[in-house]
């Protein structure tokens, strides 16, 4: 069964562009490492330009719990911190 995630995640004013420099770097390091992730995409808000949300999807539960295991994962999420305004909202879905 196939695993859905969305992240919200909150950034700090002024800190968009290297926010979003890190985050497409990580995108490019788990769609070219990761055959078990499915979907990985960031997407802005319209209405709150501080809003992100980060739709994924995952073959399983091995592939959900690999992808926060990898070494580009820990990586761009150390280089990503200091733009966070929050800590990340995080939801598990399962496909149906």
């Amino acid at each position: 069964m196939a695993i859905g995630v969305t992240a919200k995640l909150q950034v700090q004013a002024g800190k968009n562009q290297e926010f979003e420099a890190v985050f497409n770097q990580l995108v490019a390091a788990v769609q070219a490492n990761e055959e078990g992730c499915l979907l990985y995409a960031l997407h802005k808000s319209r209405e709150d330009a501080q809003t992100y949300i980060v739709l994924e999807q995952y073959a399983d539960e091995a592939a959900l719990q690999a992808h926060g295991k990898t070494d580009h994962y820990r990586q761009f999420g150390k280089e990503m911190a200091p733009f966070m305004a929050a800590a990340p909202l995080i939801e598990l879905m399962d496909s149906i």
